[in-house]
């Protein structure tokens, strides 16, 4: 006698048929049309040909299953066990799907199974059936299951009870919990249950060391199981006798809070474990109209989508928080007796869960990350693009297949890049422009809207520094105006130019080059770091406007970089510097990843000195300020030679590498 089995080729029913193909007997598979090619891969994994697994073309959404007259007279009383595992396993599917699915689904099915006389119909339902009772749930309970308003619950509820109610065939039940991958290899299918929640450990784990102690929630009891555990319960309790009208839970007798469960995981991670746990139940004295209030606020609705949005979980997994249900499996324990098929302990396998799952199924594999899958054909303006930074990046986005602008003064220099872009196979366009000078500005965008249709990226690159303590700028304010005309106002001319044709299009992003100075405060450049400091005011500010337009603004707070700008000051020719291009690999990062802000963690933590102790960190900015003393130019004297730097002033700049002294 033969095996029927609806979903064989989803997660659980590939692995139940491998355990039904050991005894020996054909197994029919209900396939669609266009899955026969999964089939036919499946048959080699298992290691049979189709006349071992057979088949069946049809649709669990068609009455008798589609299936054609001749392949129902051929079926009539050969089949002793009819498995019905195709459904949807998904709390984020939609209502209808779930319906469709899951309760006509199953009807379709048992009339198949009516029909043909099967010997004996298993129905693999799932815990969700109960609902969100409060208590111990039992095998022998259905009607009293609770809070079904959920369509997965009542999907699940519904479609059992047309198996208790219409099958005029023997029948069992079965009740896995939330399934996991297997225990041994760690594969699975999809992302589902607690896997929804994998990639906010991952996040955590690339913010905080491991020893990092971090407050959670504790939650109620998830019951896990893993896939071979569930495949091979069924395939025993099916072939012992004596067992029709039985309801079986196939889960963890001493299951985990979702706290414990997050910890397991997060072990098997390597990132911070939650030390403390809250129970979320404590805000169970909050009335219910106050919190249903403080969600429908609009700012509260948007902060919660794009949070969940970013970390792949639903909003409906929320709501399970507090899981109350235990269930009872003592008529599951009772026929697996001796078989050997237990729940092993989630910690022994959730490593390889974890690893399967951040090989495998972690969306940001599926992310093109690359350059060229961001810029290719997209039109970028790169200021400053005749040497230093600008130019390094230009380069690597014409590599990239970008349609690069280039922007600066010298118009021989920027013709000396596009050579080199046009030799890579790139594609460069030269655009001498003063941008200190705003009617220039407004030409340079009028030119690129008009001959390139508009701009996607701009990077504002270009600038200018100067490095002069305040006691000897005292009679030259028009530093401070020149480094504003082109640092701010030439910046913001260009964004306010070229935002208009990114809002209609809903997609943009502007890179300001910035500097770290404007993190650390350093000394000597107050007219600069002014300058940059209001270009990222500004920027902040847009960005919140502008983040539903889908236009994204990032600012580098660039470290000292080997560039002509830094070449007047002969102390920088003894101190660590990057390479423009190795500055450009921020900017590279920059598009790929759309950051709001890229520092190095010097720079972080000058500003939280600042933040938290502002009286001691000036000193040591002093204590700098004297140990740097202003350049002979910066004096007024055109005859001053550089002095070599002491011993101290070496050690002081490697310990703060990066930061302009």
């Amino acid at each position: 006698m033969a095996s029927f089995v609806t979903g064989g080729t989803g997660f659980i029913g590939r692995h139940l048929i491998d355990h039904l193909l050991r005894r020996r007997a054909p197994v029919y598979v209900l396939v669609r049309k266009s899955s026969l090619p999964r089939l036919a891969k499946l048959r080699k994994s298992w290691g049979v040909d189709d006349k071992r697994v057979i088949a069946v073309v049809g649709d669990i959404e068609k009455p008798n299953l589609g299936i054609a007259a001749a392949d129902l007279r051929r079926l009539k009383g050969k089949i002793e066990h009819l498995f019905h595992l195709a459904a949807i396993y998904d709390l984020a599917a939609s209502a209808e799907a779930q319906r469709v699915a899951n309760v006509e689904g199953t009807r379709n099915v048992v009339g198949f199974a009516n029909a043909i006389g099967a010997g004996c119909f298993h129905h693999v339902s799932s815990i969700a059936a109960a609902g969100l009772y409060d208590g111990v749930f039992r095998e022998d309970m259905f009607d009293e299951a609770e809070e079904l308003d959920h369509p997965y619950f009542r999907t699940k509820h519904d479609a059992e009870g047309l198996v208790r109610n219409e099958c005029r065939r023997p029948f069992r039940i079965y009740r896995p919990g939330f399934v996991v991958g297997h225990s041994k290899t760690g594969e699975i299918d999809k992302i589902d249950g607690p896997y929804y929640f994998f990639k906010a450990i991952q996040k955590m784990r690339s913010l905080l060391p491991q020893w990092m102690p971090t407050i959670g929630i504790e939650g109620g009891r998830i019951n896990i199981v893993p896939v071979d555990f569930v495949a091979a319960a069924i395939d025993h309790i099916a072939h012992r006798r004596g067992l029709d009208g039985g309801c079986f839970h196939l889960t963890d007798p001493h299951p985990y809070r979702i706290g414990e469960v997050l910890n397991i995981f997060a072990s098997a991670a390597h990132a911070p474990k939650m030390t403390m746990r809250i129970n979320a139940r404590m805000f169970g004295f909050i009335p219910a109209p106050i919190l249903y209030g403080l969600g429908s606020l609009a700012p509260v609705k948007r902060a919660t989508k794009v949070v969940l949005s970013d970390l792949g979980i639903p909003r409906d997994v929320l709501g399970f928080v507090n899981w109350p249900t235990r269930y009872d499996n003592r008529a599951a324990a009772k026929a697996l007796k001796g078989s050997g098929i237990e729940v092993p302990g989630l910690p022994s396998y959730a490593p390889r869960l974890w690893d399967y799952w951040e090989r495998h199924l972690d969306p940001d594999l599926f992310i093109d990350r690359s350059l060229a899958g961001r810029v290719r054909g997209r039109v970028v303006v790169v200021t400053g693009a005749s040497s230093g930074i600008g130019r390094a990046t230009a380069l690597k986005l014409g590599e990239a297949g970008a349609k690069v602008v280039l922007v600066a003064r010298g118009e021989e220099k920027l013709a000396g890049t596009k050579a080199e872009i046009d030799k890579g196979g790139g594609t460069a366009f030269v655009c001498p422009t003063d941008l200190a000078d705003l009617a220039s500005c407004d030409a340079l965008v009028e030119r690129v809207i008009r001959e390139h249709g508009g701009c996607d990226y701009l990077v504002n690159n270009a600038g200018r520094s100067i490095r002069r303590g305040i006691v000897n700028s005292f009679d030259r304010f028009h530093d401070f105006e020149r480094t504003m005309q082109l640092n701010y106002f030439g910046a913001i001319r260009l964004i306010m130019g070229f935002l208009p044709g990114m809002i209609e299009r809903r997609r943009g992003q502007i890179i300001n080059i910035s500097s770290i100075g404007v993190l650390s405060n350093a000394p000597r450049f107050s007219a600069y770091v002014a300058s940059k400091s209001a270009l990222d005011s500004f920027s902040a500010c847009v960005a919140s406007e502008l983040l539903d337009s889908n236009i994204h603004f990032t600012t580098i707070n660039m470290p000292l970089v080997r560039t002509p700008m830094i070449a007047p000051t002969r102390i920088y020719e003894s101190v660590p510097t990057l390479s423009p291009e190795e500055a450009a690999g921020l900017v590279v990062d920059a598009i790929v990843r759309k950051p709001v802000r890229i520092a190095t963690r010097l720079g972080v933590f000058g500003a939280v000195c600042h933040a938290v102790a502002p009286k001691v960190t000036q000193v040591l900015l002093n204590t700098a300020y004297n140990m740097f003393p202003d350049s002979a130019a910066a004096k007024g004297k055109k005859d001053g030679q550089p002095q070599p730097l002491s011993p101290e002033q070496i050690a002081f700049a490697q310990l703060t590498q990066g930061i302009h002294w």
